[in-house]
């Protein structure tokens, strides 16, 4: 006897939304990627040691000097929206000469 294999019904789960992201509590940083939603806790204080100096370090040359390199917004923990991603990358820099203006939202 021949059987043919079992079909099991997949339901796409929903897509998560930029209200989960702000429905998450605030002790986690809520991330979307590819529709599905990602919670961390909030760097512990070491982490917060090593990035502000990351920041600090880059920042100098680049954020505030008005010779070169300079020329750059550098931003620790910026929230990104990439098309329907949104994410919170450690430190993000931008040309001010593409972003003349920093927005004051996400």
């Amino acid at each position: 006897m021949n059987k043919s294999p079992a079909t099991k019904t997949l339901t796409a789960s929903p897509r998560a939304t930029y209200q989960d992201v702000l429905d998450a509590p605030r002790h986690m940083v809520a991330e979307i990627v590819d529709g599905k939603l990602y919670t961390q806790p909030r760097p512990a204080l070491r982490y917060a040691i090593a990035s502000s100096g990351l920041g600090n370090l880059i920042g100098m040359p680049f954020h505030f000097s008005h010779s070169k390199p300079g020329g750059w917004w550098i931003i620790n923990a910026p929230e990104l929206h990439l098309g329907e991603d949104i994410v919170v990358p450690d430190i993000a820099g931008w040309r001010r000469e593409r972003v003349p203006v920093f927005p004051t939202g996400a």
